[in-house]
């Protein structure tokens, strides 16, 4: 009975040659083997899935219909071994980056249009020509 169903390959959800490409971007990382290629991309898609998972958990205790990226924080502050790694790395919460957002559109609007300088590593569009 087992040999008669027809079993399916797993393939990673991710394109391999991108995944292989961030992988070559540590210095340590010379050449990448096929099996550990297709390893990291399935842990890959299952972290993603439980994070998404466990977001929209938040999402649905809150009452939200839409996932924010204070429900991401929520969820990741709630798994220890994941707050260890990913907390770092996930931008400030959106109350401290409205307050910022606020006070910088008030400083922009009592300049004049010309006296506004760009963000420090771009270049306004009229320099380019």
């Amino acid at each position: 009975m087992a040999e008669d169903e027809a079993v399916d390959p797993i393939r990673p959800e991710f394109p391999t040659a991108r995944v292989k490409k961030i992988m070559k971007l540590d210095k340590d990382i010379n050449k990448v083997n096929s099996e550990a290629l297709f390893l990291v991309s399935c842990s890959t898609n299952l972290f993603l899935r439980f994070l998404a998972e466990r977001t929209a958990e938040v999402a649905a205790e809150k009452k939200k219909k839409t996932v924010k990226l204070d429900h991401l924080r929520t969820a990741v502050k709630r798994h220890r071994p994941t707050s260890d790694f990913l907390l770092d790395s996930l931008p400030i919460p959106a109350e401290s980056t409205q307050s910022v957002a606020r006070s910088a559109t008030d400083r922009d609007r009592s300049r004049p249009v010309a006296d506004k300088s760009a963000p420090a590593g771009t270049r306004r569009i009229d320099h380019f020509f």
